[in-house]
């Protein structure tokens, strides 16, 4: 096969905006060049203003497949990540059937998987109160990491872990090299403070807000540092929601200790002041909080303290949302937001003077690196899967339910304006989302560390 040219006047690579073509031959990335240096026989895909940015690379999404496909399934799932420019999807272990947190639930999981991915995919394995003998076997046989859950995570079959569990559990962890990645709130702190809460209105965000109270995640992520300085493990903060911890975790990353953090695009957009009474859409753990530590946050992406931004793709049946109900105590947490996310972070990152080239730091390069993909994802560079989005980051639009791609078509966002369109996704330099359509037959494959296992799935 010749060569293909994808041209634009805006190429986001590692080393900044600027523009170019991006080379690419067998779904590989040849290079990015002058559009001088284009092989006079490649064919040229001009975009002019609309940028090119490396595939997004979502670290925190729940799949439920199998198991709970009727939540969402990877049909579903990887179409709303190709409509929102994402090409790599790492699975939460937690909310399919079985839980991954055996190799046999792996391999379940890869058989559900086959043929029906329109992105690539790749699974986080869960560390759960008695699975210690299975961490070694998960991390040969190709999980990312793990997962795991200081509080009750409300589902069936994935337990939560105490310090002693821990502690029975993170020597597996070290021995295996990959990042342990953590829910991190206590109990005591939400046990104590929902037991103030007696008499309360449930139907109100400032009520649900007071049950998941800062010190939670603070108590938890105290913890953690502890633990990683004692055990040397690489830690992970997932969906960080409190501005509270930042100057301890900047801390530990001056001290040397191997800590990453995450937040979601929920956190950096909505805030507490904005959600109406029985907004059961909003409901998340933990929770959105004020829009002062809103700010906050967006400070601790800008100096580096927060790594990355991850969707934490959570969805469920519409039912299980106690829309009529409106109560925050009974219904289903979790955001679905996988074909919204850039667009919701571009609206929101522009407007602070942010730039593309960090979009691409947050949702692709340091994503990738995480899950230990980073010598072929997240990136424009030679050498790379030619995984990218194209993107007319000036273009608004309004969020309806056929923009959302994903199985049920319910979202906090609807109607909203938002800002940045994707016009295309390209998987292996194969278009798998272009102007609204998916064209072609489902080629994504779970990513391994060689390119020919699973490489049908």
């Amino acid at each position: 096969m010749g060569w293909q040219a994808f041209v634009s006047h805006r190429v986001v690579t590692p080393e900044g905006i600027r523009p170019g073509a991006v080379l690419v031959r067998d779904g590989t990335i040849g290079g990015v060049v002058d559009v001088r240096q284009v092989p006079a026989d490649a064919e040229v895909h001009d975009f002019g203003e609309a940028a090119i940015l490396p595939g997004l690379v979502d670290s925190h999404v729940h799949i439920n497949d199998p198991g709970r496909a009727e939540w969402e399934g990877f049909e579903t799932a990887t179409r709303a990540a190709a409509a929102g420019g994402c090409t790599l999807l790492v699975d939460m272990p937690l909310n399919c059937l079985p839980a991954t947190t055996t190799v046999a639930a792996l391999e379940a999981k890869r058989a559900a998987a086959q043929g029906r991915c329109r992105v690539d995919w790749a699974a986080w394995g869960g560390v759960i109160h008695d699975n210690q003998g299975d961490i070694e076997d998960l991390a040969t046989s190709g999980v990312r990491g793990f997962k795991c859950f200081l509080v009750n995570p409300g589902i069936d079959g994935f337990t939560m872990v105490t310090e002693q569990q821990l502690r029975t559990a993170l020597p597996h962890v070290v021995r295996t090299g990959l990042p342990l990645l953590v829910h991190a709130e206590l109990p005591g702190p939400i046990d104590r403070a929902t037991g103030t809460l007696g008499n309360a209105d449930w139907s109100s965000y400032p009520t649900y807000l007071q049950s998941r109270p800062d010190e939670a995640e603070l108590a938890a992520i105290r913890l953690m540092l502890s633990l990683c300085r004692e055990y040397g493990f690489r830690l992970h903060i997932v969906h960080l929601s409190t501005s509270q911890p930042l100057q301890e975790l900047h801390a530990a990353r001056s001290e040397g200790l191997p800590v990453s953090v995450e937040t979601c695009p929920h956190y950096l957009h909505l805030s507490a002041e904005t959600i109406a009474d029985g907004a059961m859409l909003c409901k998340c753990a933990p929770p959105i909080r004020g829009r002062d530590n809103c700010e906050r946050l967006w400070r601790g992406l800008a100096d580096g303290t927060i790594d990355l931004v991850a969707t934490d793709h959570s969805p469920c049946l519409p039912a299980m949302k106690r829309l009529a109900e409106g109560n925050f105590r009974t219904a289903w947490g979790g955001i679905a937001s996988l074909s919204l996310a850039l667009p919701l972070m571009w609206t929101e990152a522009s407007k602070r003077g942010f730039t593309l080239f960090d979009l691409s730091r947050w949702m692709a390069a340091e994503p990738a690196r995480l899950a230990g993909c980073d010598t072929r994802k997240g990136r424009l560079a030679t050498g790379y899967d030619a995984d990218f989005v194209v993107f007319d980051s000036e273009s608004e639009f309004i969020v309806t339910e056929d923009r959302l791609h994903y199985r049920h078509q319910v979202s906090p966002y609807l109607g909203e304006i938002l800002r940045g369109v994707v016009k295309a996704t390209y998987l292996r330099g194969n278009p798998v989302f272009a102007e609204g359509k998916f064209p072609g037959q489902p080629g994504g494959r779970e990513y391994t560390v060689t390119t020919t296992a699973h490489s049908g799935s």
